[in-house]
């Protein structure tokens, strides 16, 4: 960052010198022929628009010796009629004046003709071959209503070389200035900008690491305070993944663990024991066989969120009757329902479309009631309800129960199965403990919004929302 702000200022530094010393010979002539243009309209005004008067022609002498310039007019005849004079013998009008031009500028006669073939007005550049100096002559012709006049004025140019060398000094002067200048800032600068930028590549190192107790600044740049945030965040949601890697291995291998040591038991007992009771020897396999399908289940469950929530899954979408999903789900609780006691209500319409994957919407509707079941006392009762809202375009699900309901602090994490609060639950041979993460790939892969309202008193609503059908969507 150094070297290119301190190369960006020599740039600048040798650009402009370059431009002064090409520029400067042109600049400066042209600049002088300026001058003499405005001291030719003052010399105009004076001496012929205001009637030679004594205060007139005095104010033009004055102006000559001010701008160190000498004056000639003529009439048509080619006759001098004024003169002004601060050069002494550097004036080109004298009659004694030698110069490198083929033009004779002490002759009236040919200054005249000079104007008159140049359309009224012309400049020279030529050398007073007296004073070896540089000269400009400047002529214009003036009309007036009796008689034409003929003005010319002459003006020395400074030598130019002694300038281009004064502004030579000048340049070196004003380019130490500017370097050390520019050095001093861009240091600073460079250092500002670099020094959060090797800090934030050391604490990346750090987080390569894994070491998540890192912690990135950004200085005062708002591009680096917005890096530094963006690495922050990264860096909390690396922690999280990080535990949630390991709650996930825990959890897991408990899940996996439990039946596999039942597994073993049991098979053990069969080789030892019961292998030759047929009695003994059924039942030990039945909990065997019993273990190796919720495993077949856990791997199942594992493996449909995990096409869920990596988003590979393709929804099969169409229109469907969400009623009749309600009551078959219903009739599969049947025997569990008799068997608890359980009264389940059904406040939905004969027939109610909706617009999604009827099968995974049934998957999320039988977990909801297959909740609600595991967490209802016997003799209580069980609500489901499906309406069309206010705005006619969602439709809207909910299954109560009576049951316990859900501690506030858990709210957060019971869509995630395996969340650190999880870690301490009892196994059911009958779930997997993953519906409810399931739950949530599917609604999510569906954009649809949902969510569980709770208390002690009342138990537990888990609701969600789904398209209703229109037109579109065939």
């Amino acid at each position: 960052m150094w070297l290119f702000f301190m190369g960006f200022a020599i740039l600048v530094v040798l650009v402009l010198g370059v431009l002064q010393f090409s520029l400067v010979k042109p600049y400066y002539r042209n600049n002088k022929l300026q001058t003499v243009k405005e001291v030719s309209n003052e010399i105009q005004r004076y001496v012929i628009e205001d009637n030679q008067n004594s205060a007139s022609i005095h104010r033009a002498f004055q102006v000559a010796v001010d701008n160190n310039v000498c004056v000639a007019v003529y009439n048509s005849r080619g006759v001098m009629v004024y003169s002004a004079d601060s050069l002494g013998s550097g004036c080109v009008f004298n009659a004694n004046a030698r110069t490198d031009s083929s033009l004779n500028t002490s002759d009236g006669r040919q200054m005249k003709n000079l104007l008159d073939e140049s359309s009224g007005e012309c400049s020279l550049n030529i050398i007073n071959e007296r004073t070896g100096q540089d000269m400009v002559v400047y002529g214009r012709k003036i009309p007036m209503e009796l008689v034409n006049f003929y003005l010319y004025v002459n003006s020395p140019l400074e030598p130019v070389d002694s300038i281009v060398s004064f502004f030579g000094q000048q340049y070196i002067f004003y380019t130490i200035i500017v370097i050390l200048a520019a050095s001093l800032i861009s240091l600073y600068l460079s250092s500002r900008l670099t020094r959060p930028i090797v800090e934030m590549n050391r604490e990346a190192d750090r987080l390569a690491d894994a070491d998540y107790s890192v912690s990135f600044s950004g200085g005062s740049f708002t591009e680096t305070k917005e890096l530094a945030h963006a690495l922050n965040d990264a860096t909390d949601k690396l922690a999280k993944i990080d535990e949630l890697r390991k709650d996930l291995i825990a959890n897991v291998s408990h899940d996996i663990k439990t039946p596999l040591t039942s597994i073993r038991a049991y098979a053990e007992m069969i080789r030892d024991i019961s292998g030759d009771n047929p009695a003994k020897r059924d039942e030990h396999l039945d909990v065997i066989i019993s273990e190796a399908d919720y495993l077949d289940k856990l791997v199942v469950d594992m493996s449909e969120l995990s096409k869920l929530q990596s988003g590979t899954y393709v929804l099969k979408e169409s229109n469907f009757d969400l009623s009749s999903v309600i009551r078959k789900v219903v009739r599969l609780f049947t025997v569990m329902i008799d068997e608890r006691n359980l009264n389940v209500v059904m406040e939905i319409p004969e027939s109610l479309t909706v617009y999604g994957d009827e099968t995974k919407i049934t998957e999320v509707i039988y977990n909801f009631l297959s909740n609600a079941v595991k967490h209802s006392p016997d003799g209580k009762t069980i609500t489901i309800r499906a309406f069309l809202k206010e705005d006619e375009e969602t439709v809207r699900v909910e299954v109560q129960d009576e049951g316990e309901g859900i501690p506030e602090a858990e709210l957060p994490l019971i869509w995630d199965r395996y969340q650190k609060s999880s870690r301490s639950f009892s196994r059911s041979m009958s779930s997997t403990g993953l519906g409810l993460s399931i739950v949530k790939a599917i609604l999510d892969s569906h954009h649809a919004k949902y969510g569980v309202v709770t208390s002690s008193e009342k138990g537990s609503l888990f609701w969600f929302e789904i398209c209703s059908p229109k037109e579109v969507k065939e």
